[in-house]
Order: structure tokens, then sequence, then C-alpha cells
């Protein structure tokens, strides 16, 4: 079992490693090579992961996962929809679009084809708090990848004619994901719970920002933040990490970065607790469909958070499953809803939870009432200890599946690095899910049922609300 602080810096007294199989490797902090690697993690299976800090302060992460031929490649920068200042709203995820489309290199047609010739695959996405170019290929492939990902994130051109076309194509996906009542409540709920935060703008932009944002203030976010010290790189699959660091190195010398210049990997973020200003009470919203959608909670936990155990033993008992309580009770007892679950998500500052069901409309009065009352449920009683069990049991499952595969292993890494700076190993992971009691899952219910204060409610016949 192996917990591990990835240090920013050669000799940082934040660093600290428990558990055997984590140990330092050529870990060097001279004045002229302020770069180190060490080894995170080796377990007896032969799956590595290591973790290089170049002296420029871009950081590589991999993880050898034996027998694999393929590899997923990850270019994530720390910076997201939340980093955007007045006048290039709307910026981080245009600059997502963008860098698929030309660098001094390649045209978008040769970055597309880079891919197809070899059966690959390659795509982006944009999150509040960083992004993600990330691809998945061929072990004997990864040259490759490295080589155009790379080139993508430091080469981008951001052409003015591809960046007028690719904001008529950014205005359409904006206008699809609105079309879909599901993602527009969920859009809408953590707008209102995260009020008073750059958290509750919503990350693709609004249609005003996205038709006034300008191609030079694109350009400036892109060029103010796509540096050396904000790049992490991960790797997961048949690979050895040596050569990894390598391809990086040599992309970023052929990009005119100089991977051995002296820097220092970009802080990760502040983690005070966010001002927020919820908008409590009931935010409804009419549209033409058949269903209505309805989403019920508050302020969750921030990313780090010791509870976030309890937090995910919590959302497996109440709506994590066909044996949770949400849904035994609102589809399986009263037959009132198809779909209904809970969910949470956090970030460096702050968080959310909630519960979702989707109800015909005169039904959403007493959906909500139900919802309520099984979260209130769990704050007075708790869980029994087959409950506990049963759950335990299904963590454990759904946590080694979902890393079955090179793509889960490479988000996880770089997770670890830009959320929390730990990584943490599947065992130690499932020990800590095994350590959570009923009273500590009873302890986040009450305080979650308090915070409870926010609900949307999008469909058929209700009354309007200003959007």
């Amino acid at each position: 079992m192996t917990v591990v602080h990835l240090p920013l810096r050669a000799g940082d007294p934040a660093e600290h490693v428990s558990g055997g199989a984590a140990r330092l490797r050529a870990y060097s902090a001279t004045a002229q090579a302020p770069g180190f690697t060490h080894v995170v993690h080796d377990d007896a299976e032969g799956a590595v992961i290591m973790r290089t800090v170049l002296p420029c302060g871009t950081r590589v992460l991999t993880e050898k996962m034996p027998g694999q031929r393929s590899v997923s490649v990850g270019f994530w920068v720390s910076l997201g929809s939340r980093d955007e200042a007045p006048g290039m709203l709307g910026s981080t995820h245009f600059l997502e679009h963008l860098l698929f489309k030309g660098t001094s290199r390649r045209s978008s047609l040769e970055i597309a084809e880079a891919f197809d010739r070899v059966g690959g695959e390659s795509n982006a996405f944009t999150a509040h708090e960083h992004t993600c170019y990330h691809a998945r290929v061929l072990s004997e492939q990864l040259p490759m990848a490295v080589d155009v990902l790379a080139d993508m994130f430091t080469g981008a051109v951001l052409d003015p004619e591809e960046f007028d076309r690719e904001r008529g194509v950014i205005l359409e996906e904006i206008a699809m994901d609105r079309d879909d009542p599901t993602d527009f409540a969920f859009e809408q709920f953590n707008a209102e719970v995260l009020h008073g935060s750059a958290l509750a703008r919503p990350i693709a932009g609004t249609p005003e920002e996205i038709r006034s944002v300008t191609r030079d203030a694109v350009w400036q976010h892109y060029r103010g933040s796509y540096r050396p010290e904000n790049l992490v790189v991960t790797v997961a699959g048949g690979l050895d990490h040596d050569r990894v660091v390598e391809l990086v190195r040599e992309s970023l010398a052929r990009a005119g970065w100089d991977p051995d210049a002296t820097g220092h990997a970009g802080a990760r973020r502040d983690s005070s607790p966010a001002q927020l200003t919820p908008l409590v009470g009931t935010h409804t919203f009419e549209r033409p469909v058949e269903q209505a959608h309805v989403v019920l909670g508050g302020a969750g936990l921030q990313s780090g958070d010791e509870r976030r155990f309890a937090m995910t033993v919590l959302n497996a008992a109440l709506g994590g499953g066909m044996s949770s309580r949400l849904f035994h009770t609102i589809r399986e007892q009263k037959g009132l809803a198809y779909s209904t679950f809970s969910f949470s998500g956090s970030y460096s500052d702050a968080g959310f939870f909630g519960m979702y069901a989707g109800c015909t409309g005169e039904r959403v009065d007493q959906v909500s009432e139900l919802m309520r009352a099984e979260l209130d449920r769990l704050a007075q009683d708790g869980m029994d200890a087959a409950e506990l069990a049963k759950v335990e049991g299904q963590l454990s499952g759904a946590t080694v599946l979902a890393l079955e595969d090179t793509g889960s292993r490479m988000s996880r890494l770089g997770s670890a690095e830009l959320k929390t700076g730990i990584f943490m190993d599947v065992d130690e992971s499932l020990r800590r899910i095994r350590a959570v009691t009923s009273e500590d899952v009873q302890a986040l219910a009450a305080q979650l049922s308090a915070d409870a204060t926010v609900r949307t409610v999008v469909g058929p016949h209700v009354e309007q609300n200003q959007e």
C-alpha cells in the first residue's frame, strides 16, 4: 500500500513516501540540473509508475502495464475555464478546438491523418481547472503520438480563418448541449450551487461570449498559459519510462522549448475554501419535452478532502446502482421514475453534491420529497453492517474494473499530479474505502442534507425562470 506526495522541486520538504514499494532514483538537485526522477510505485506484478520533473518544469508520469500492446497519452495543462479573464471568456474551450486546426508543421488534415493511418484515436476535453489533449495508439506508434500532441501544444498558429470557422462549430456545440434537457439541468444546477465563483460559468462559454471573444484574446490566453512549467505528460500502457522522457524532451526541443532550461514546475492551485453564495430555492426552466428533469442538492467536498472516501460510499449507497436507496424507493417501490441517481464533484476550493430523477411533470414535487427523505434517512440512521459490506464490495470491484484500460490509468496519473499532488495506489484506495464507517457516512449525510437547498427543474409546464 503506497501513498506518495509528488514534489514539484528536488528536495521539496513536502515530498513524502509511505510504503516500501516507492523509492527515489536519480534524484538530483544541482543548480545546473534541477530536474529529478523517482519511482512512485512498483508492484509485484511488474506495474511501475515513474515520474520525471524536467529542469524546465515539465512533468512526465508513466505507468508501465505488462502485457499491453497499446498506450494512452495525455498532454495536460493546468488551465481551465475558471482561469479566464474578462474579455477572454470562452477562450479555454476555444483553444481546445483550435489546437487541432493546424500548427507551423502540420495542417488540421495532417494531424487527423497521423492518427487515422495507424488506427489510433485522439481527442481533448476542457474542464473547470484543466485541459487535456489525449490519444491512444499501438505502443510502436508512441513516438508519433508524442510528437503530434507536443506539436499541437507548442506550435498552434490559431489561423484567423480557422478561428472564424470554429466559432460557428462551437456555437453549434453549445446549442446542441442546451437542447439536451438533462445536460441543461446539470449545467444550471452547477451554476446555482457554485454561484459566486468562476466555477459557476459554463465550461464551453455562452453564445454571447463565443461571439464576442477575439482571436487576439485567445492567442494571449494560449501564449500566457501553454508553457513548460504548466505542462504535464502522462502515459500508460506498454512503454519504457526513459524512452517516453526522451521523446518528450526531443519534441519540446523541436518546438524551440529548452527542456534543460532552469525553471520550476507550476504551483498547484490554492485550496482555500471558496466563498460561495448558492442561489437557494427552486429554479424552473420550461422546455417542450415529455419528461421533467429534477436535480436537488448543494455544496459538496473539495478535492483532497479526507472525507472523499466517505462520499464515495455515501453515493454508492444512496444512488449508485440498481440496489441503491434512490433506485429502490423511487423506481422499484413507487414506479415514479426510470432513471434516478446521486452524484458529486470536487474542485480545488469547492465541491457539489446532488440527486437526480427524470419523471413526468406532475410528479416533480413527489419525487423531490422522496429524494430528500432518502438523504435525511441516511443522515438520521446511517447504514447497517450488511448495507455497508455490500457497498464496499460494490466499490472494490468497480474501482478495479475501472482501471483495466490504459486510458483510465493515464487519467489517474494526470488527476493525481494536477489535483492533489498525491498518488495513492489501488490497494490503499480500497483500504480507505473499507475503513469508512457508518458513522462517517451518517455525519457526512447530515452535512449534505443541511446544504441541499438548491433544486433545478427542467421540463414541460413549469414556471419559466430567467436564464
